[in-house]
C-alpha cells in the first residue's frame, strides 16, 4: 500500500515536529525532483513523489546517522506502507554495501543486520534508483550537481570505506535516468542547478 500525498505530507509534518531540521525541506525537494523526473521517463509520479517525501522519515527519531534508515523502514512497515518502506532502506545505498554509508553506524547489531540482509538480497527497481539519484542531487534549497551534494555530505560526515564505489554508482544511476528520459536530467532543473552549484 502506498500512502496518499496528503497522508505522506501529514506524516512528514509530524516527523518534522519530532526532530525539526533542514531534512524536512530536503525531503520535499527530493519529492519534487522525483516527480519531475518520473513524469519525463514514464514512471508513476505519485509513487515517485511519495517515495521522495518519505525516504528520510526515520529522522523523526532524532539526530542519528544510519539508524534513520532502520527507523524509517520500521515506521512505514508499522503504518502499513510496505512498498514505500523499502525506500528507507535503499535510498542511502546506491552501491549495495553497508560500508558505503557516510556517517556513523549507530544501529544495534540486529538493526544493522536487517539493513545488511536487505542490501544482499534485493534487486533495486526504478523507484529505488530514482530516489537514490534525487537524494544525491536534492539539497534543502533545490537541485544541485551530484558533486556539490556529495562534497557537502562528506564535509559533514567524513569518508566511508567504499566512498569511490558509492560515487561511481551514483553517476551510473544518473546515466541510467539520462538514457531513460532521453536527456540530461540536470536540464530539468537548469536554473536551480546553476544557482546552487555556483554561488
Amino acid at each position: 500500500m502506498i500512502p496518499t500525498k496528503e497522508e505522506a505530507l501529514h506524516l512528514l509534518e509530524w516527523a518534522g515536529k519530532c526532530n525539526p531540521g533542514s531534512w524536512v525541506d530536503h525531503s520535499k525537494v527530493v519529492a519534487r525532483i522525483a516527480e519531475n523526473i518520473s513524469l519525463k521517463c514514464g514512471l508513476d509520479i505519485h509513487r515517485a513523489y511519495v517515495s521522495g517525501l518519505l525516504h528520510d522519515i526515520g529522522r523523526y527519531a532524532g539526530v542519528r546517522d544510519l539508524y534513520h534508515v532502520y527507523a524509517g523502514h520500521m515506521l512505514l512497515i508499522n503504518e502499513g506502507y510496505n512498498e514505500i518502506a523499502e525506500i528507507c532502506l535503499s535510498h542511502s545505498f546506491p552501491y549495495q554495501d553497508i560500508d558505503e554509508y557516510f556517517g556513523k553506524i549507530d544501529c544495534s547489531p540486529e538493526e544493522a543486520e536487517v539493513i545488511t540482509s536487505f542490501l544482499s538480497n534485493t534487486t533495486y527497481n526504478d523507484y529505488d534508483k530514482l530516489i537514490q539519484l534525487c537524494d544525491a542531487i536534492g539539497t534543502s534549497e533545490g537541485a544541485s550537481l551530484i558533486e556539490v551534494r556529495i562534497m557537502d555530505v562528506i564535509r559533514r560526515n567524513g569518508l566511508a570505506k567504499l566512498t569511490v564505489q558509492k560515487i561511481d554508482a551514483l553517476f551510473e544511476t544518473k546515466k541510467y535516468f539520462d538514457k531513460l528520459c532521453d536527456m540530461n536530467i540536470y536540464d530539468l532543473f537548469y536554473d536551480e542547478v546553476r544557482d546552487i552549484s555556483f554561488r
